[in-house]
């Protein structure tokens, strides 16, 4: 079992910036890929970013350039640094940690709020 820990999601104006720590307990594999994915209201979940424990990343188009994704594997804990946020951005963001390929060690955090006024 895997318990995920959001923080730092909240309000914030257009343009500005958040930073969002999920930090992972229990049973750990030390190959592994943690993201982040986001659900706005009536819309499905996608994908923001994710990133492996090697290091390689993968951003969703509508936030390169704009997002990064880092990790500290010590501390098996992922980060989304979210500069020059959107109202489009607004959503529950959640953190998931899996293996590849897909099976049954993919976990899902309980979310965090992030809201962009305009």
């Amino acid at each position: 079992q895997v318990q995920l820990v959001e923080s730092g999601g909240g309000l914030v104006q257009a343009g500005g910036s958040l930073r969002l720590s999920c930090a992972a307990s229990g049973t750990i594999f030390s190959i592994n890929v943690m993201g982040w994915y986001r659900q706005a209201p009536g819309k499905q979940r996608e994908l923001v970013a994710a990133i492996a424990s090697g290091g390689s990343t993968n951003y969703a188009d509508s936030v390169k350039g704009r997002f990064t994704i880092s990790r500290d594997n010590a501390k098996n804990t992922v980060y989304l640094q979210m500069n020059s946020l959107k109202p489009e951005d607004t959503a529950v963001y959640h953190c998931n940690i899996k293996t590849l390929p897909l099976g049954s060690y993919n976990y899902w955090g309980q979310g965090t709020q992030v809201t962009v006024s305009s």
